[in-house]
């Protein structure tokens, strides 16, 4: 029984926390954000001391639960170690731990954390590496869903789904991710929970309280016969079954050993207490072989549809009106990076980020995208060729959990200063090819750009945009609405720190 609560407890927060990086809508977050927020090292970095306050405790209480049920990479390993493991009749055996490989990956991750050299930081951090993988890997598959969904109920009338654009945001990012995932699963697949007990700093940080919990596993050693079962089915690796110890400090009270002693020796109790003798039910596959097979047939088959009808409607969108070639907007060279209002500094942002990707997954104009820059490397920074930052919208500053971002009112957002618009005469339009344009004017928001006579003694002169920096705060609308191509006549440069207007 303990352990299908554990199982069901974990589904639940692995799916919920999948599908915010997965919801682009925005609707998920309001009810189950705070999955994001009880996060160990967001809780930390955000200096929410009631959460992490509230994990100390329940790790000394129950022992690492945190690993097999609230973190979405620990329960991930397991999913990978179950399909692993219904191919192996034994599948793992007890090995010593690595206390200089754990202790070490530690001690780089705390020191790279507090020099600054965040990209390396977040290598480790095991939130920040699942939210990658899912926003990189999993997202692109669930938009290419719901397109395609949106052009079968398209054929009905029915707009029940609307069509999103599936672009990658980041190449190193996307590398990094794919990277993750396959040694993970390797890992996982092989040896259950090797990344947790070898390099993950927060199953260190935990497995060291772990060692004093009041409830853990036990082996009452007047049943057990040594036979080494319940240590072939570890796959923490933590359980030594000639000597009738467990290695609490690695141990992620999965729950799984209590079903497969055959002689009913082991029990999770209090620490204090007697060995007891539980009654504990063998649970029953949860699929049969032909049932897996068939539903990976079934992926493979939508899989193919749906990246099929993405590659249409991709072919559809490259082209204006039938008529001509969209060119798309480059990246002009900013000389600081712009970070999202909220953020308060690039200092801060490089800070607390984790660089989980969620405010990038939640962002709905497609401004915000994992940085390429090796010193804050998949931390996201705002870039406007296909979005722009607008006025109203405040997502990123709600989904944040490490305090990178913080949250923000429209009103305050609409009175921050994150960068400031500065004009490039060579590539504007109305000097160029001699026609009138006053996009970036017709579109600022904060009235911070007026056109005026580029000769000002010859009324009949082009108009040309003059930028007044005190009331320009960044957003990009005449960046991102300039028709100049592949540069836009206008960018934002941005601020080291943000300013209020």
């Amino acid at each position: 029984m303990i352990r299908k609560i554990r199982l069901t407890c974990g589904i639940i927060c692995l799916t919920l926390i999948t599908l915010l990086f997965l919801d682009f809508t925005g609707t998920l977050h309001g009810w189950f954000g705070w999955l994001a927020k009880i996060q160990f090292l967001p809780a930390i970095l955000a200096l929410n001391i009631g959460v992490v306050a509230f994990l100390i405790i329940l790790t000394a209480v129950f022992g690492r639960i945190y690993c097999s049920v609230i973190c979405p990479l620990g329960v991930f390993q397991d999913v990978a170690a179950w399909v692993g493991k219904r191919q192996k009749k034994l599948p793992y055996s007890y090995s010593p731990a690595l206390s200089s490989l754990r202790y070490g990956a530690l001690a780089i991750f705390i020191i790279t954390l507090i020099a600054g050299v965040s990209f390396i930081a977040t290598l480790f951090a095991p939130y920040s590496a699942y939210g990658r993988i899912a926003n990189n890997l999993f997202q692109p598959i669930w938009l290419w869903g719901n397109n395609l969904f949106a052009h079968l109920a398209e054929r009905f009338d029915s707009y029940a789904f609307y069509d999103v654009e599936v672009w990658m945001k980041s190449l190193p990012t996307f590398i990094i991710a794919a990277a993750t995932f396959v040694i993970l699963i390797l890992l996982a697949w092989r040896n259950g929970r090797t990344y947790c007990n070898t390099i993950c700093p927060v199953g260190t940080v935990l497995g060291f309280l772990s060692r004093y919990s009041l409830f853990r596993v036990t082996i009452d050693t007047d049943k057990c016969n040594g036979c080494g079962l319940c240590a072939r089915h570890c796959k923490a690796a933590c359980i030594n079954s000639k000597e009738h110890t467990i290695d609490y400090s690695r141990c992620v009270a999965c729950m799984d050993c209590l079903g497969k002693c055959k002689q009913k020796a082991l029990s999770y109790q209090l620490r204090t207490s007697k060995t007891g003798s539980p009654q504990v039910k063998q649970n029953a596959p949860l699929t049969s072989s032909g049932q897996v097979n068939e539903a990976r047939r079934n992926f493979l088959t939508v899989t193919t549809m749906v990246a099929a009808t993405s590659a249409l409607k991709a072919q559809e969108k490259k082209v204006d009106g039938g008529l001509a070639t969209i060119e798309d907007k480059k990246i002009p060279n900013r000389q600081t990076p712009i970070t999202p209002p909220g953020s308060l500094s690039a200092r801060n942002m490089s800070a607390h980020c984790t660089a989980c990707q969620l405010c990038v997954s939640a962002c709905p104009n497609q401004v915000l995208r994992p940085s390429t820059k090796l010193m804050n490397l998949m931390q996201p920074e705002m870039s406007y060729e296909r979005g722009y930052c607008r006025p109203e919208c405040n997502d990123c500053s709600q989904v944040c959990p490490a305090g990178a971002i913080r949250p923000i009112t429209v009103a305050d957002k609409s009175s921050t200063q994150i960068g400031h618009a500065v004009w490039v005469k060579a590539n504007c339009v109305p000097l160029t090819d001699g026609v009138e344009c006053d996009n970036c004017a017709r579109h600022c928001p904060t009235g911070a750009i007026q056109m005026i006579l580029s000769i000002p003694d010859q009324p009949d002169s082009p108009k040309i945009p003059a930028v007044n920096t005190e009331r320009c705060i960044g957003c990009g609308a005449c960046e991102n609405l300039c028709p100049a191509r592949p540069f836009s006549a206008i960018y934002v440069e941005g601020h080291e720190r943000h300013r209020i207007i």
